[in-house]
């Protein structure tokens, strides 16, 4: 004899009737709606049942496959690598038989990433060779036809997503073009239910009864008698409990701990300076001209209270001749200098530091020569106006490589290993120019909704940035890494606002890897 509770037995009785026109199992959305309730309001009821023995349960999953605006578009001008070869061989057949990469991609009028996929995809058919910068388009009428078929299975794929598309199965196909952003995918779970071969017995032979069930004996239970007419319902230790969220701290705090764990680890030590700093730190000494539009109000916080002009006691006079030679004049001697009349009162000014490069000229200073590498994780301060990707207020992470020997492709090493350990993947480099540094190089990084992002820009300090600190004889790696943009790869969000949030909703959607919970 089976005791169960009115809506239970409703749902027997239906499984029942779907089970004599031959369904041994049914969507649960076929049994909400029959029972005119949302089909989250009967899940108890199916574990309930289910741990009775008397249905039985299948989980299955099938997908949405929607075509994406950049998908409607390439259906409509048809596939970058099919438009892109197209015109190389207009170009051969015009006298032009190689071009460089630049020229072709200012020709072709395609994105950067259109571009890249486009060579990528020809280079893989073998119908385009690329070597010293050059493009050069290779003969072959079988890799010609393969480039054909592949146009025509995407295109003809997606030709029949102007609607949207349920199937069981994700081709190779659809993943490769979901890879390319021609689709969007969405999982659909699904939960089928039906009676066991217990249940359909128990219910054939009239042993199932539907009896009022309660979890609370209360008074007027007691008062009126109808405590011999209900069924208790009984404590079932093993059904999991929902789930709590207990104190911990933000996932952005537990990353920025990572991060020291990770370059601690590879050698370096942590270096602390002051927010409200000197332009002569921040600036000068870093040979950046009192002229630069860097230091304008449009790029700096300066300090409304401290008069005109502050003069830091800490401040030797001889750093302070040395660095105004070196803007005037120029180091070592064969250099020009910047050429104008340096103001030693302006760089004495006081402003929040826009980077934390002012620790490590100060680190630098007190260190001497030598052979050592140090790291700062701290607050950096610039105007600017909030967006996805830029705050006024962000987190910096500062390090320099000190040494006789140390290189530019030691700081090359260092981007990619550092990258390889907080899990982000290639690293693109491209050439920059910093007014402290050369050569200067910009490393960038994937992010998965947001694209090619700028996090690794550095290089190898001037002359006339280690003269007035002394440092002769001696290499300096230098970088300064917009840390929270790697955060927002690692925690898998694309506004770089929601990492300083106390929306819990927000907070636990953040991708936390186990390495960083501590």
């Amino acid at each position: 004899m089976y005791r169960v509770s009115n809506r239970q037995y409703l749902m027997i009785e239906l499984l029942k009737k779907y089970a004599e026109l031959g369904y041994e199992l049914i969507s649960i959305d076929v049994v909400a709606g029959n029972l005119g309730i949302k089909p989250q309001d009967i899940m108890r009821d199916i574990a309930e049942l289910e741990l009775r023995g008397l249905v039985r349960t299948r989980r299955s999953s099938k997908y949405l496959v929607r075509i994406t605006e950049l998908g409607l578009k390439y259906l409509k001008d048809g596939l970058p690598e099919y438009n892109l070869y197209k015109l190389i061989k207009e170009l051969r057949d015009k006298g032009v038989n190689e071009l460089s990469i630049s020229e072709l991609l200012n020709i072709s009028k395609l994105g950067g990433d259109e571009f890249s996929a486009a060579i990528g995809i020809l280079r893989s058919y073998g119908l385009v060779k690329v070597f010293k910068g050059s493009i050069k388009l290779a003969d072959g009428e079988v890799n010609e036809r393969e480039l054909l078929n592949h146009v025509a299975r995407v295109t003809d794929l997606l030709s029949t997503l102007n609607q949207p598309l349920i199937t069981d199965f994700l081709s190779e196909l659809l993943l490769t073009i979901r890879r390319r952003g021609f689709i969007e995918i969405e999982e659909i779970k699904e939960l089928s239910i039906g009676l066991t071969d217990e249940g359909l017995r128990a219910v054939n032979e009239g042993l199932i009864i539907p009896k009022e069930v309660v979890t609370t004996l209360n008074p007027e239970l007691i008062t009126s008698g109808r405590w011999a007419e209900v069924e208790f319902k009984e404590f079932d230790l093993s059904v999991e409990v929902p789930l709590v969220y207990p104190v911990r701290r933000h996932p952005y705090v537990d990353f920025l701990s990572y991060v020291r764990d990770v370059i601690t680890s590879m050698g370096f030590e942590e270096m602390k300076g002051p927010h409200v700093e000197l332009e002569l730190w921040n600036f000068d000494v870093l040979y950046v001209p009192q002229y630069h539009p860097a230091r304008s109000t449009t790029d700096v916080y300066f300090i409304s209270n401290q008069g005109l002009y502050l003069r830091d006691s800490k401040v030797n006079e001889e750093l302070l001749r040395v660095v105004g030679l070196v803007h005037e004049s120029g180091a070592p001697a064969n250099s020009l200098g910047w050429g104008y009349r340096w103001d030693p009162r302006k760089a004495l000014r006081l402003i929040l530091r826009t980077h934390t490069t002012a620790v490590s000229m100060r680190t630098i200073l007190e260190r001497g020569c030598g052979e050592y590498r140090y790291f700062s994780l701290d607050r950096v301060f610039r105007p600017d106006t909030p967006d996805p990707t830029h705050l006024m207020e962000f987190h910096q992470l500062e390090g320099i490589i000190v040494g006789k020997y140390v290189t530019f492709k030691h700081l090359l090493g260092f981007f990619k290993e550092f990258a390889k350990r907080l899990g982000l993947g290639d690293v693109l480099f491209r050439p920059a120019y910093f007014p402290f540094t050369e050569p200067s190089v910009e490393g960038y990084v994937k992010h998965s909704k947001l694209g090619w992002i700028e996090v690794f820009p550095g290089g190898m300090f001037r002359p006339e940035v280690l003269r007035p600190l002394n440092l002769l004889g001696y290499n300096v790696a230098a970088w300064g890494i917009g840390i929270d943009r790697i955060a927002m790869m690692v925690l898998g969000i694309d506004d770089i606002r929601d990492l300083y949030t106390n929306s819990l909703d927000v907070i636990k959607e953040m991708k936390v890897p186990e390495v960083m919970i501590r």
